[in-house]
């Protein structure tokens, strides 16, 4: 398994070795204990998301308040995504920036973001099926969303989804900058703080 950082901080992609022979393949999809050398912790994973998505569909920006909001380690079990880490801790190195990694079923690669990363994606694949493992139970009076075409955050869209379906919540979430204004956006300080007290 090879885990290497993305270009916002604190955030990674995870490549598994996968072992094919006539009847298949087997992989290891997680490995806590991996992540754990990387970001200091192993993530202690208690619920399981799956969502279904046409082509097209981009599901987020969305984010949670910290603490506790959640770690998500995300990857694609049927079809094909673009995964977008967004950093919108205020006060972080990255603020404002974002990452992308296709999550499909040939390299069959996972994206793990920590507490108070934005997380959105691309369906790029009717039927696309992602998993995420996440670290806190949903809990919908802390979660909020970023417009994902907020022209300041700049997601890159492939060709041809310059249109993509949005669910309604998503469509009427405020810009990176009106989040930030109205005090949604959580503290990179205050993630640091969450993420000391996770370290093993």
């Amino acid at each position: 398994m090879q885990i290497r950082p993305l270009s916002v901080v604190d955030a990674y992609e995870v490549t598994p070795r996968q072992f094919p022979d006539e009847r298949g393949l087997f992989l290891e999809s997680f490995r806590g204990d991996l992540l754990a050398e990387h970001v200091g912790h192993a993530p202690r994973i208690v619920q399981t998301n799956v969502s279904v998505s046409s082509r097209g569909t981009v599901r987020g920006i969305h984010f949670a308040d910290v603490p506790p909001s959640q770690a998500k380690y995300i990857t694609a079990l049927t079809g094909s995504l673009i995964d977008f880490v967004v950093d919108i801790r205020v006060g972080s190195p990255t603020f404002g920036q974002w990452d992308s990694v296709l999550l499909d079923t040939r390299d069959r690669r996972a994206v793990y973001l920590p507490e108070g990363m934005g997380h959105a994606f691309v369906a790029l694949e009717d039927h696309t099926t992602a998993m995420y493992l996440v670290t806190a139970p949903y809990n919908p009076g802390r979660e909020h969303g970023i417009h994902p075409l907020d022209p300041e955050v700049g997601l890159t869209l492939p060709d041809g989804m310059e249109s993509p379906l949005l669910s309604p919540k998503d469509a009427s979430a405020p810009s990176l900058a009106e989040a930030q204004a109205s005090g949604l956006l959580p503290r990179y300080a205050d993630c640091q703080d969450w993420y000391r007290g996770l370290l093993t």
